[in-house]
């Protein structure tokens, strides 16, 4: 493995009530968290192919691990999101690398299937500043109703010379949802749209 990881979160969000109406079954989103040493901290490279292949790990391993989290069969899970942060030392690009040229393919096997592309969020941070995971339906991207987010936080990262880079992945969308458009259930997922 190139990535050089020191610490793994995985978290369960259930939503089982909104605004006093029962949601059953809960909503449930799972996100899953690697923190790991940016190889590139404080100096500048024009390949960041090594960034790239450590995408490639983390989408596999992040998207089993919130998978086995919410105890579900690939084949169940309905949305999905992709997100990193950089410490201080290393730059946006480095987030970009990780998260966009090889992440998807491995992160898809994960959730079988996954024909839209991965939602995706990158920034700047420091330890204990919120990392956002936007989500999007995995199959139809204008199933609205799965349009939504996840927050991580960790209270000791990244440090200046750490990326921490997360994954989440759902097993339905919102609760409650009415404003319209195709549903999960219409959703034919053949090109990523609908």
């Amino acid at each position: 493995m190139k990535a050089q990881i020191r610490k793994i979160a995985v978290n369960v969000e259930e939503t089982h009530s909104e605004i006093g109406r029962i949601i059953n079954p809960p909503t449930r989103k799972a996100v899953a968290v690697a923190v790991i040493a940016n190889p590139f901290a404080g100096q500048y490279h024009e390949d960041l192919s090594d960034l790239m292949e450590i995408g490639a790990e983390l989408g596999g391993l992040l998207g089993a691990k919130c998978v086995a989290a919410l105890g579900i069969p690939p084949e169940q899970a309905e949305s999905y999101g992709k997100s990193a942060m950089v410490g201080e030392n290393g730059e946006l690009e480095h987030a970009a690398a990780i998260l966009h040229p090889k992440m998807g393919a491995p992160l898809r096997e994960a959730v079988e299937k996954g024909a839209a592309l991965v939602a995706s969020s990158k920034k700047m941070g420091s330890p204990g500043q919120v990392l956002d995971v936007p989500l999007g339906h995995k199959d139809a991207a204008y199933v609205r109703s799965h349009f939504d987010g996840i927050e991580v936080r960790l209270n000791d990262a990244p440090r200046a010379n750490e990326i921490m880079v997360a994954v989440a992945v759902t097993d339905s969308g919102r609760p409650l949802p009415r404003v319209g458009g195709l549903t999960s259930s219409d959703a034919v997922g053949k090109d990523g749209l609908r």
